[in-house]
C-alpha cells in the first residue's frame, strides 16, 4: 500500500516535472548560449521584416491625422520605444528577484545585458516625445507627471549602468544592481497610470492589446507592427549582449575552450 501512495505520489508530481527542467536549463550558460544562437536569427529576422513593413506604412501610407497633421507619425517610434523600456525595466526588476533569490548567473547576465538596451529605448522615447512635443504642446518639454516619470526610469538605466561599473567585485556589484532594479520598479505603475491618477497634458494610452484600439486600423495595425518589431529588436540585442557575456564570464569553462 506505501508503495501504491508513493507511485501515485510521483505520478503527481511528473506533470511539473519540465518546469524544474526548464528552470535548471535557464541557469545553464552552455545551454543558453547554444539555444540563444537559434533564437537570435529567429528573432532578428522578424525585427527586421515587421519594421520595415510598420515603419513605411506608418510613415508614406498611414492616412494624416485630422487634429495633429502629420506630426502625430512620430507615434510610431515613440510609443514603442517607451512600451519596451518599461518592459525591459520590468525584466531587469524580475532578474534581480531571481538572482537575489536562487544565486542564477545568467539572471545577472540577463540583467547586466538588458540595462544598455533600455537606456537607449527610454533616450528615444523621451527624444520622440519631445520631437512630438514640440509642434503639439509648443514647447520641447513639458514637466507632467508620465514625461518626468519616465526621465526617472531613464536616471535608474544611468544608475544600473554607472553602480555595476563602480563596484569591482563582480557577485558585490550584481547584487547591487539587483536591489536597484527591484526598488526602481515602484516607477513602472507610476508611468502606466500617471495619466489617470493626475491631470497632465500627456494624452492616454495609444495602443492597448485588450481594449478596442481608439484609432482606425490604418494607423492601429502598423503602430502594432513596430510594437512587435521593437520587442524582436530588443530579444535580439539581449540574446546577442547575453551570449557574449556567457563567452566572457565562462572563458574558463572547457566547453567555451573547444568552441
Amino acid at each position: 500500500m506505501s508503495s501504491g501512495r508513493e507511485t501515485d505520489s510521483g505520478a503527481q508530481r511528473k506533470p511539473h516535472g519540465w518546469l524544474k527542467t526548464l528552470w535548471h536549463k535557464l541557469g545553464s550558460p552552455r545551454w543558453f548560449y547554444d539555444i540563444g544562437g537559434r533564437w537570435l536569427y529567429g528573432f532578428g529576422a522578424f525585427a527586421v521584416v515587421l519594421l520595415t513593413i510598420g515603419t513605411i506604412w506608418g510613415l508614406a501610407v498611414a492616412p494624416i491625422d485630422y487634429q495633429q497633421g502629420n506630426s502625430y507619425r512620430i507615434m510610431f517610434v515613440h510609443v514603442p520605444t517607451a512600451i519596451v523600456a518599461q518592459s525591459c525595466f520590468m525584466l531587469c526588476g524580475a532578474a534581480g528577484m531571481v538572482l537575489l533569490v536562487w544565486r542564477m548567473k545568467m539572471a545577472d547576465m540577463a540583467l547586466e545585458a538588458a540595462v544598455p538596451i533600455g537606456l537607449l529605448m527610454s533616450a528615444l522615447a523621451l527624444a520622440s516625445g519631445s520631437i512630438w512635443g514640440r509642434p503639439t504642446w509648443g514647447a520641447w518639454w513639458v514637466s507632467d507627471a508620465r514625461t518626468v516619470s519616465t526621465l526617472i526610469m531613464l536616471f535608474l538605466y544611468i544608475a544600473l549602468y554607472a553602480l555595476r561599473g563602480a563596484i569591482p567585485r563582480a557577485e558585490a556589484a550584481g547584487r547591487a544592481c539587483a536591489v536597484l532594479a527591484i526598488v526602481g520598479l515602484v516607477n513602472i505603475p507610476i508611468i502606466k497610470y500617471s495619466v489617470e491618477w493626475w491631470n497632465t497634458l500627456h494624452q492616454t494610452s495609444s495602443f492597448s492589446v485588450v481594449e478596442r484600439p481608439a484609432m482606425p486600423a490604418s494607423m492601429y495595425l502598423p503602430l502594432l507592427l513596430n510594437v512587435i518589431g521593437f520587442y524582436c529588436f530588443f530579444a535580439t540585442v539581449l540574446i546577442a549582449r547575453m551570449r557574449t557575456l556567457v563567452l566572457k564570464k565562462e572563458s574558463g569553462a572547457r566547453w567555451v575552450q573547444e568552441l
